[in-house]
């Protein structure tokens, strides 16, 4: 009797350790389970890698565009609005590195931070461990419960180290500091829910490249994230791509709608439907006229205009 009472004292302790460890980082291989539709590259983590260049084009794609592309695949959970920001024209894209912070408790803060500094090397609070992860093209995306007060993810020396490491901005469900200083940095913006002068207090590290949940959103680490003017859209890696076609198409498609009606060539109840052959045959021709906006054939444009609810 006291070997199995012993034996499963065991067993709880382990899984109890193993639910901490796992509250801080999540396992490669639990990443690589919750995005397993993600069939590309990966950094050493497990956290999906959207090719560069796919961040670059999300750069030029319209905020609504991605959304209904996202909506059409039964992703109709992927938008949370009602930011507040440093800049009004600087969007934040890039793929997503989270974290989940808590309220503190001393038992759990005291044992997090002695885990951090024996184990992993880390240094100051805990609200500064996931700026040392980022790499360029990162975004870091943070719930911090909503906290106002005391709340204050970053102030202008963390921006400047989150920007000298990623080339990016932020996303914080909670507060941000020094907002003066901040507004300074050129190309730097950040989406949080306030801005307030007081320092970071009482919250702690829970949950580092772990999935986080941002309002009405669930985010898991490699999302892409496009943040604009309108609130912030997290598009799952796998659907990266074909989002930014999609919205790369729908631009072409406004500008040619745009100019058919104009010119009275196609009235807007045309344009604003499914397109018939003859419609399709002027676009293709229209487009090798304006090369810049890239070329498709008549099987690509089909099959964009066989889901069309835009």
């Amino acid at each position: 009797m006291k070997l199995i009472t012993a034996v499963v004292v065991f067993l709880f302790i382990s899984v109890c350790c193993n639910n901490i460890l796992m509250a801080q980082t999540m396992s490669k291989e639990e990443l690589i389970f919750l995005t397993s539709e993600w069939k590309g590259e990966r950094f050493a983590d497990g956290r999906p890698k959207v090719a560069d260049d796919l961040l670059e084009r999300a750069k030029h794609i319209n905020i609504d565009d991605a959304w209904t592309v996202l909506k059409n695949e039964g992703y109709v959970n992927q938008f949370e609005g009602g930011w507040k920001m440093v800049k009004e024209d600087v969007p934040v894209i890039g793929r997503a590195v989270t974290a989940m912070f808590m309220p503190s408790r001393p038992d759990v803060e005291k044992n997090i931070k002695a885990r951090g500094i024996s184990r992993d090397g880390r240094k100051g609070n805990t609200n500064s461990w996931p700026i040392e992860t980022l790499v360029k093209g990162d975004v870091y995306v943070a719930d911090g419960f909503g906290k106002i007060g005391g709340g204050t993810l970053m102030g202008s020396t963390l921006a400047t180290s989150i920007f000298s490491k990623s080339g990016n901005g932020v996303i914080f469900n909670g507060a941000a500091r020094d907002l003066q200083e901040i507004k300074e940095m050129d190309g730097f913006n950040a989406f949080v829910r306030d801005f307030h002068p007081s320092f970071l207090e009482e919250m702690v590290l829970m949950g580092l490249n772990t999935p986080i949940r941002l309002g009405n959103v669930m985010v898991l680490p490699g999302d892409l994230v496009i943040a604009r003017g309108e609130g912030v859209l997290f598009v799952p890696a796998h659907l990266a791509e074909q989002v930014i076609s999609t919205a790369e198409f729908v631009i072409r498609k406004d500008k040619f709608g745009f100019e058919m009606v104009k010119t009275k060539r196609y009235s807007t109840g045309q344009v604003d439907s499914q397109w018939t052959d003859e419609i399709k045959a002027e676009f293709l021709k229209w487009l090798d006229l304006h090369p810049e906006l890239g070329k498709m054939t008549k099987a690509e444009l089909d099959k964009l205009m066989s889901k069309r609810t835009w």
